[in-house]
């Protein structure tokens, strides 16, 4: 706009009120948007470095906008130097605005009133600006709103060539809020009047935004073509989302992190090379690029690392990490840790910014090293994450354990008003000691290989909402194994032996022929409808629900002996409560008659052949499982070898 008036002003003569209406025009046909002018015109011609000073110089948005002001100027001034202009070549010895004001929208459909390609498409040139010497703005004021990503700043900015002392060079400052938290802007330079165009040209920047910190040491390769530069930039903050105000790029949420790397800009690719830092208490390294001038930015990053503490994952999904002693975590992230510590829950109800998965698209490959601070003894891990318009696919997704492995996909699909997740995890080659290391009088309890599988949709806008809207259904499987025959004489609660055994501190094992945990899930609630394990002496069967909205499970588990003992106690044992910390206990009342085999596998059995396949098609004719399906048969239980099997989905 400003070159299209110097030019206007150049070629204009001295009558005010002659060139006052053609200059408005012109510059109203270059950028295709209503300019008026209100002030006086001071034209300087007769020099090398001819010159301008217009007032009251108004710019209206597009028509779509409201037709409002997009930009009001008090008073500009600007020389140009008359050899290179002859040439081809602008060059402006000064450039002054006094007091602009300017405001820039753009709407929910992505028009911008400070677009004046009319249409056209874009080929960069706006990277580009003329070589200034001297660029000055006085109390400019900046207004701008993104309707589509909800930013929002208000602030004002300036601009000047510093002299005197040994501070000489050019600076730019801005101060002022942005989505409402405070804002400042600092970059600085050499002077612009000793710029050549074949010498990159020096800066730094630092930028503060709430409490997201950013510091840059570089150079614009070619001065004045802001199209390519590179700088060596730290970043730190609360959370690396709150980038997005920044930049318009969405990431994920994380805990606190501190990270540096090199940024390089070509055109409408940027990269990032050398990350490297910390989010939370995990390292992190790797390259990332970000690919503009799309319809929604691609993002492609290949990040690992080497020491992972699992807590940080929480922020990923709305969560928070561990809010323990030692632990990296936000003020916002440690509300959420003690609402939901308060409440004795997992899932979290933040709410996703399913507006920000909307708006990029993203190819990223993921590995951690080493993972620590585990749940369960996970050991490393790896994902490859694909977004494409709305469509969020973590495939493969992989944890490895001590022995075994889980593995699977989880999708997001955001595409639609309410987002609908898929999670289908397998269990696989694992081991029951090394996942549940437990030590008692002595030794392990229980031992053997353990399988499972778990395959959910839900629907809603955090995680919480999926969880408590989820169907479909989830298995664990001992295939074989054994555990300590004074613990299986426990679970049938055979007092007399089972705690005579362990006084003694009887290490004797007895088999583990096949046991079963089966869920239906339906709006959340996963209701155990097959649940056996067959053990040498006891046959332990149960039934129970896991309702994953208010997060408590209740269980009831019965022992069937496998001969008939004089000193028995048949009281069932329950597990109440939450999720986080049910209660053990021996459900009260009246002790129940001891029954056969074939009463207990009955009804629990049948159809076992069934739902086996769902895990593996194999394990419907594993040895140790096949056993007890043929000693139910034995003892009178109406045992149906399946016929029509599910498929493994």
């Amino acid at each position: 706009m400003v070159l299209a008036i110097a030019i206007a002003v150049l070629i204009a003569i001295w009558d005010w009120n002659w060139f006052r209406g053609p200059l408005a025009r012109f510059a109203s046909a270059k950028l295709h948007r209503e300019v008026t002018i209100t002030g006086d015109l001071d034209v300087r011609l007769w020099s090398w470095t001819p010159g301008a000073t217009v007032e009251g110089v108004r710019v209206a948005d597009p028509k779509w906008a409201g037709g409002g002001r997009m930009a009001e100027f008090e008073r500009i001034a600007v020389q140009i130097r008359l050899l290179p202009l002859l040439r081809g070549r602008v060059d402006l010895p000064l450039l002054q605005l006094d007091r602009p004001v300017v405001k820039l929208y753009s709407d929910a459909q992505g028009r911008k009133t400070w677009d004046f390609s009319d249409g056209r498409k874009d080929t960069g040139e706006g990277t580009r600006i003329p070589p200034i010497r001297n660029f000055i703005i006085n109390d400019g004021k900046l207004d701008f709103r993104d309707a589509k990503k909800g930013l929002t700043f208000g602030g004002t900015i300036n601009a000047r060539e510093r002299l005197g002392g040994g501070s000489r060079g050019f600076e730019l400052s801005g101060t002022g809020a942005l989505n409402r938290a405070p804002f400042t802007l600092r970059v600085s330079g050499g002077p612009l009047l000793n710029i050549e165009r074949d010498k990159p040209y020096p800066f730094d920047a630092n930028i503060r935004a709430g409490d997201t910190v950013v510091t840059a040491t570089g150079a614009v390769d070619k001065p004045f073509d802001l199209g390519e530069f590179h700088m060596n930039t730290t970043a730190r903050g609360p959370d690396m989302a709150d980038i997005y105000s920044l930049t318009g790029v969405a990431l994920p949420n994380t805990p606190p992190y501190s990270l540096r790397g090199r940024v390089t800009r070509d055109d409408k690719l940027w990269r990032i090379t050398g990350i490297n830092g910390k989010v939370g208490d995990s390292d992190l390294a790797g390259t990332m690029s970000v690919e503009l001038g799309r319809e929604r930015p691609l993002i492609k990053a290949n990040l690992t690392t080497r020491s992972l503490d699992f807590d940080d994952l929480g922020a990923f999904f709305g969560g928070a990490p561990s809010t323990k002693p030692g632990e990296t975590a936000s003020a916002t992230q440690k509300a959420v840790a003690q609402n939901l510590a308060a409440q004795q829950r997992i899932f979290p109800d933040s709410t996703l910014a399913v507006e920000r998965i909307r708006a990029v698209d993203a190819d990223v490959t993921y590995k951690a090293v080493s993972i620590r601070d585990t749940p369960v003894n996970l050991t490393s891990g790896s994902a490859r994450i694909k977004l494409d318009n709305g469509l969020l696919r973590a495939d493969p997704l992989t944890f490895t354990l001590p022995q075994g492995s889980v593995s699977g996909n989880v999708q997001l699909n955001a595409r639609n008003r309410t987002p609908v997740t898929d999670l289908d995890l397998r269990l696989a080659n694992a081991r029951l000691e090394s996942l549940m290391p437990i030590k008692l009088m002595g030794g392990q309890p229980f031992t053997g290989s353990l399988v499972g599988r778990v395959k959910l949709r839900g629907e809603g806008n955090s995680v919480h909402k999926a969880f408590a809207s989820a169907d479909g259904e989830a298995m664990l499987v001992i295939p074989g194994g054994e555990i300590r025959e004074a613990f299986a004489e426990l679970a049938g609660v055979n007092v007399t032996k089972g705690l005579g055994l362990l006084l003694k501190k009887d290490q004797s094992m007895t088999p583990i022929r096949c046991g079963v945990a089966h869920f239906n899930a339906r709006d959340g609630v996963l209701t155990a409808d097959r649940l056996v394990v067959d053990t040498g002496p006891v046959i332990i069967t149960g039934s129970g629900t896991v309702n994953l909205d208010t997060e408590r499970m209740a269980f009831r588990a019965q022992g069937h002996a496998k001969e008939f003992r004089l000193v028995r106690l048949l009281l069932p044992v329950t597990a109440q409560g939450p999720l986080l910390s049910p209660k053990m206990g021996v459900e009260p009342g009246k002790a129940i008659a001891q029954g056969g085999v074939a009463v207990a596998l009955g009804a629990l059995v049948s159809p076992l052949a069934a739902v086996l396949p769902f895990i593996d098609p194999g394990l419907a004719k594993d040895a140790n499982c096949s056993a007890l399906l043929g000693e139910a048969s034995r003892e009178g239980a109406p045992v149906r070898q399946a016929q029509v099997s599910r498929s493994a989905r």
